[in-house]
């Protein structure tokens, strides 16, 4: 076949990238490998995961503590969505905690597009990689200002969309990730295995001006991008680390060095909303 003078030859490409993905696989993560993601005992498993691997149990920390610094003045109630796999309860000892479905690490079973809470009555609703699941996110999101008090706020920390990471979520990641989607909502076919992981990008950058016609009760007061290498260096849940334990200061420092073009190579951000008084 004869290919168009001036036309990119996809085809090396497309084999390196096979390749690479073929290597990965034979980095999974043996104790979850071939599992049902949305049994809740892969639930159970990851959660052990995370404690047990240092690399991955100190960025979970970080983020908890990211997550800890904004929350708002004064007490009330704070609800997590998708608890099980995490340990925040460590960090926010008051922290009230849920899932999906019943594991051991969570208070409450839940849906979080009807949350069982009175109107006005929750201090912070706390998302950790759990927003890009919820297809009916309109849903959500309505019930969130429902539930949240004044000045009350939804934390989030989600993948979030650069060049960097559209080539690492979208060649390497198990989940969808579609930033070119035309419409929030997606089909849910499980609490886990449905997901767009460019969702939280699409709703407080893509289309910002219609997240704040639709929701005028609430605003968006901080997107911090950030964590270009660590997590997948990390491994994750679903593959074996990446760099020894040790290395996690140096690699932040990096992270650090590299904040000013974090807009081009972050895989995830903090995302702060607040409810206006």
């Amino acid at each position: 076949m004869t290919r168009t003078r001036g036309a990119p030859d996809r085809a090396p490409r497309r084999d390196r990238l096979a390749v690479m993905r073929a290597s990965l696989r034979g980095l999974s993560e043996p104790a979850t490998a071939g599992l049902d993601v949305d049994d809740p005992q892969t639930t159970e498993l990851r959660r052990a995961i995370i404690r047990e691997k240092p690399f991955l149990n100190a960025l979970y920390r970080e983020w908890y503590s990211l997550i800890a610094d904004e929350i708002p003045p004064g007490d009330g109630r704070i609800l997590e969505l998708g608890s099980g796999a995490g340990f925040l309860r460590e960090i926010i000892p008051h922290l009230i905690t849920s899932e999906v479905f019943p594991v051991s690490n969570a208070d409450i079973v839940l849906d979080g597009c009807a949350l069982p809470v009175p109107d006005a009555s929750l201090h912070a609703l706390v998302l950790i990689d759990v927003l890009h699941h919820i297809g009916a996110v309109r849903r959500f999101l309505s019930d969130a200002s429902r539930a949240l008090k004044p000045s009350g706020r939804l934390l989030m920390i989600e993948p979030w969309v650069t060049p960097w990471s559209r080539l690492i979520y979208g060649h390497f990641h198990h989940e969808p990730f579609r930033p070119e989607a035309e419409q929030w909502e997606f089909p849910s076919a499980g609490p886990l295995s449905s997901a767009n992981g460019a969702l939280p990008w699409i709703l407080f950058e893509r289309d910002r001006q219609v997240f704040e016609s639709e929701y005028p009760s609430l605003r968006i007061v901080k997107r911090r991008l950030m964590i270009p290498f660590r997590y997948a260096l990390s491994g994750g849940v679903s593959m074996r680390a990446l760099v020894p334990a040790w290395s996690f200061r140096l690699f932040r420092g990096l992270e650090t060095a590299l904040d000013p073009i974090m807009s081009s190579i972050a895989m995830f951000a903090l995302i702060v909303v607040e409810k206006r008084g």
